[in-house]
């Protein structure tokens, strides 16, 4: 009997949430049924996704960003198929492979000109790991600082410079040396780095949690105190760059030039893992700077052909389809229109970002009657009126979206770059309604955010 991947979908289709709650994660389970997001996906092409009905859904996450030219494009298909079937040479692991040098090459002609060499890995984390290794054997120096509420990834050297608690709660002790400063101080990163004891600062130019947006002479100080103090300037993109900011790198956007840059997500098409490290010369060199050093840091899986033929397609899409400029567009556009809303709307603060990375925050309201709903929602979990807000906008405007970050009233947005004319209707159209639900009080929206109040309330008491 030949195996058959198709087959096994169509034998075990109603199967997938129960295999997850028997062999895997079912806390993930308890939340997706919790928040009404159990669907059963049978079809992903660009943007979309579609269920079992054939409804069609907006994905808005793009799988945390992984997604950057859409689900399936098949240009990427394509590429993978005819790696797959020219029986390539892959992996000979005293040898060196073509196709990574040309994505190497590919890459580096988009950095700024002082990044002249590429490190290929696995995730983000892994380039995150990569570049804690390679400071610190640079400048011989052991400390690395990083900003409060800034995102690096979950192994133990990332998640020792994770600015969230809720993600290091349980898992230390860490790696010795780590310390943060605020996002944006550059008076706490200059004494932080005035011992001169530090290997490297590594930020992500936009906060992923939260969407947290630099003033506009923070990351060129940063440069410059990295620099004075003989610092190593990181900057995390593997979030932010590859077109989602509406420039190629979110550094461009403030002309830096850092030491290193980290990157992930996008460059993989949707369909491989892969994740990198720009750097300069120097780094590279005083890292592998003898030949019995050549293999002193690397990954077996790293520069396969898969991985390197989905990052080739994949900057090739975002350059065919100008996706890079589209997302700076579209992204100016919905965040303009929502913030157009404000002064009908009490509960919304802003919309900011850059691109289609973007956020759409909320505050308390002034008036009695909506002041009172909110503090309830609040006193049981804070940021809980943002998911009240998310629902509606899956279940019945079909727009997949997530809150920001912990604890915090953000709804984030960072769907593909193709996004179209209809899709930013949709997504402005889909806003306004449930944001104006928010405002009806009594309301069915406000039934539901008592049922996860009282969800929020279990939780905290264990019952």
């Amino acid at each position: 009997m030949s195996f058959s991947i198709a087959e096994l979908f169509t034998q075990h289709s109603q199967e997938k949430f129960e295999l997850h709650e028997n062999y895997l994660n079912n806390q993930m389970v308890r939340v997706l049924k919790t928040i009404g997001y159990d669907r059963t996906y049978t079809k992903a092409l660009g943007q979309y996704l579609y269920d079992q009905q054939n409804t069609e859904y907006l994905d808005c996450l793009s799988g945390f960003g992984v997604f950057a030219v859409g689900r399936n494009h098949p240009t990427v298909v394509n590429a993978l198929q005819e790696t797959l079937t020219l029986e390539l040479p892959n992996l000979v692991q005293m040898d060196v492979s073509l196709l990574s040098g040309l994505l190497a090459k590919k890459i580096l002609a988009t950095t700024p000109d002082n990044l002249d060499k590429m490190f290929f890995c696995n995730s983000g984390t892994e380039a995150v790991e990569a570049a804690i290794k390679f400071a610190r054997y640079t400048t011989k120096r052991e400390k690395i600082v990083f900003c409060e509420h800034g995102y690096h990834g979950l192994t133990m050297g990332s998640l020792s410079l994770i600015g969230e608690e809720v993600f290091r709660e349980g898992f230390g002790p860490f790696l010795p040396g780590c310390s943060s400063v605020p996002f944006n101080d550059l008076a706490a990163l200059e004494q932080a780095l005035s011992n001169k004891d530090v290997a490297a600062f590594i930020v992500e130019p936009i906060q992923g949690k939260g969407v947290n947006l630099p003033d506009d002479n923070y990351l060129v100080g940063v440069q410059r105190l990295c620099k004075q103090y003989g610092t190593l300037f990181v900057a995390d993109e593997v979030q932010t760059g590859i077109g989602r900011t509406g420039k190629f790198w979110a550094i461009d956007h403030w002309d830096v030039q850092p030491d290193m840059i980290c990157m992930a997500k996008a460059l993989s098409g949707g369909f491989v893992p892969v994740g990198g490290v720009a750097m300069t010369s120097k780094i590279m060199d005083t890292v592998f700077n003898r030949m019995d050093r050549a293999v002193v840091h690397g990954s077996t899986f790293s520069k396969n052909n898969m991985a390197m033929a989905a990052g080739l397609a994949t900057l090739q899409v975002i350059e065919d389809e100008s996706l890079v400029q589209n997302s700076a567009l579209v992204g100016a556009d919905i965040i303009r229109s929502i913030n157009a809303m404000s002064s009908r709307y009490e509960f919304l603060k802003e919309a900011r970002g850059k691109g289609l990375m973007v956020a759409i925050e909320f505050q308390a309201p002034k008036s009695l009657t909506l002041k009172a709903a909110w503090a309830t929602l609040e006193a049981a979990n804070k940021g809980l009126f943002c998911q009240m807000v998310t629902i509606p906008l899956f279940k019945d405007h079909h727009l997949l979206t997530q809150v920001a970050g912990h604890g915090m009233n953000v709804v984030k947005l960072l769907p593909p770059l193709n996004l179209t004319q209809k899709d930013r209707d949709w997504i402005v159209n889909s806003f306004d309604h449930a944001i104006a639900d928010t405002h009806k009080v009594p309301g069915s929206i406000w039934s539901l955010g008592k049922n996860l109040a009282g969800h929020a309330l279990k939780s905290k008491t264990g019952s």
